[in-house]
Parts: structure tokens; sequence; C-alpha cells
């Protein structure tokens, strides 16, 4: 085991963790001034100021804003914070990006691949039995002009979202947990539940409710934690964060959804209890496959967080020289 490992080692210290943390911060508020900028500009021109406490504040279209326009603005502040992290990790921890996704110094990309495929299909079946279910709760809006645009966001920019998050929970954030910690069910529990609270101010959490929102969030904190720690290493998570977010932006959005875009279907009415009924059997299913793939050890949750030791070099007698060698004294 490399990844969580190797937050044992190096600059570690709780204030560090804290200053960068702290530090992106401050970079996201830099990364979204083009987009408040925008904003500003478009309510002073057009002397239009949306009440936002009855409707989607994501939806930048209430700003006469494309979706478009909308999603690529908001999507810079995690390009700034993805390079901003790449660039102060070695010099204030003391390693690479790199060693941030598995503790290694080479990423894993048929691993991305493989979490984008798995979790994808999930998401494929999930979304044709609702379309026939309940069809009726979907509209179709696919329009060629808009969709090229985001098609080309979804893969140019939006990996950047996705990367960072699951590089700095997944990655930074849970080396340092099991730096702290040395237990691999901490560092799931305690991350999975940051990573659920940090999307509470998300549209999703005030349409639905905290109690019928919050635990999809937490839930999906779960599986990428989870597949990260069983697989020694994030490229995985990494390719299931990405594959769920495009899903959510070119195949469907919903009037509640982070991520406004035009995307093909509209779904108009959602029930977050089915929805959570839904991703739990994903999840399973989900376990299980890669499971089988990778031929992950579970007992591997209950190993203790610890520096792999150098094997211990076995003893080995001299050579005896033949007697054809030995000289007679």
């Amino acid at each position: 085991m490399k990844h969580l490992e190797r937050g044992l080692f190096g600059q570690n210290s709780f204030w560090r963790y804290l200053g960068v943390t702290l530090f992106l911060f401050i970079v996201s508020l830099v990364g979204a001034i083009p987009l408040a900028g925008v904003l500003i500009y478009k309510m002073i021109s057009t002397g239009v100021y949306p009440d936002t406490s009855n409707v989607n504040a994501l939806d930048f279209s209430i700003y006469g804003i494309s979706k478009n326009t909308g999603l690529a603005l908001m999507l810079l502040m995690y390009v700034a914070m993805f390079f901003v992290f790449k660039w102060i990790v070695k010099p204030i921890h003391g390693r690479t990006l790199n060693e941030t996704v598995n503790g290694r110094n080479f990423i894993r990309k048929n691993r991305i691949w493989t979490g984008m495929l798995v979790w994808g299909a999930c998401l494929a079946v999930s979304f044709i039995v609702g379309l026939v279910s309940s069809h009726q709760d979907y509209k179709l809006q696919f329009n060629l002009a808009k969709f090229i645009p985001l098609l080309l966001i979804v893969i140019l920019i939006l990996p950047f979202q996705t990367s960072f998050e699951e590089i700095f929970f997944r990655g930074y954030l849970s080396q340092g947990v099991a730096k702290w910690t040395k237990n691999r069910w901490w560092v799931l529990v305690i991350i999975s539940l940051i990573f659920g609270l940090m999307h509470a101010a998300n549209p999703e959490v005030k349409e639905f409710g905290f109690w019928a929102a919050m635990p999809q969030y937490i839930l999906m904190g779960f599986l990428l934690g989870f597949v990260s720690i069983l697989d020694d290493g994030i490229e995985i998570a990494l390719g299931m964060h990405f594959i769920n977010n495009a899903f959510g932006s070119l195949l469907t959005t919903h009037s509640a959804s982070a991520l406004q875009t035009d995307a093909i279907y509209e779904i108009k009415n959602i029930d977050a209890t089915t929805d959570l009924l839904s991703l739990i059997v994903m999840i399973g299913i989900t376990i299980a496959i890669l499971q089988r793939i990778y031929k992950w050890d579970f007992r591997v949750m209950n190993r203790r967080i610890e520096p792999e030791l150098p094997p211990v070099p076995q003893y080995i007698p001299p050579a005896i020289p033949n007697e054809g060698t030995l000289q007679n004294p």
C-alpha cells in the first residue's frame, strides 16, 4: 500500500493543511472574478436584479447570460485551484501531485477509464429505466447549436473541476487524515462527511431538504473514498466523478441542479427518496464489479496505516572454498 501511507512522510503538520485549504479558498474567489464581473455588468446594463431567494442562483440565464457561458465561467475557479494546488503541494508538503493521487510517481491512466466505464454504465441504465418508467417527467430539449459548445466545455474544462475535488478530498485531505488517525475507516468516514457538507449550499439541498439531499452527497463521497482506499489510489474515483458530472451536464438537467446546462433532457419532477435508493443499488453493483476486476481484498480496510518496512535481509553464510583450492601449510 502506498497512497495513504505517503501522507506519513514529508511536512504534514495540521497548520500546513489549514493554510493550503484557506489559500485555495482565496484562489477560488479570485477565479470567480470573471463570473462576478459578467453578472455585475449584466445587472447594471439591463437594470434587472433577480431575486434569487425563490430560484436557483446558479441558473445564470436569469441574469441574461447563456447557460454555456455561465457554466464555463463558473468552472474557471476550479481551473485556477487545480494549477495552484499543483504548484504549491510540493514546496509545502514535500510530495508531488502524482504522489497525492496514488503515492507513486506515475498515474495509472487505465483505471480512470475503468471508473468512467463502470459508473457510466450504471448511470446509463438508471437513465433508461427512469425514461421508460416515468417518461412524462422527461422533456426533450435537444438543441444542437447549444449542445456542441456544452460538449466542448464538458470535455475541456469540466475535468478540472472533478479532478480538483478528487485530488483535494480523496487525495490530499485523505493523506492528512491518514497521518493523524492511522485508520482507513476513519479516513473514509471523515472525508465522506466533509465532502457531503461542502455541498450543503448546493441548490438541490435547498430544493429537496437537507436530510433528503445530503445523504446522496455523503454516499457518493463514501463510494469514491471506498474504491480509492481499496485500489490504493484515486484514479478510479477520478473517472467516476468526471462521468457522473458529465452525465449531469450533457444528458439531464433539473431546475434545482447545481450544473445548469442545455442538456438533452430536462427532468420535471425528481423523487429524492427514489434517487437515494437507486444510488445505493448502483453503489453496490459498482463495488462488486470493480472488486471482481481488480481482486480487492476488503480486509485491507482493517489494516493499520503505517510505513512499509523494508524486507529484512536474510543471513547468508560466507562461502566455503573448495577443497581443491586449499593450500597446504
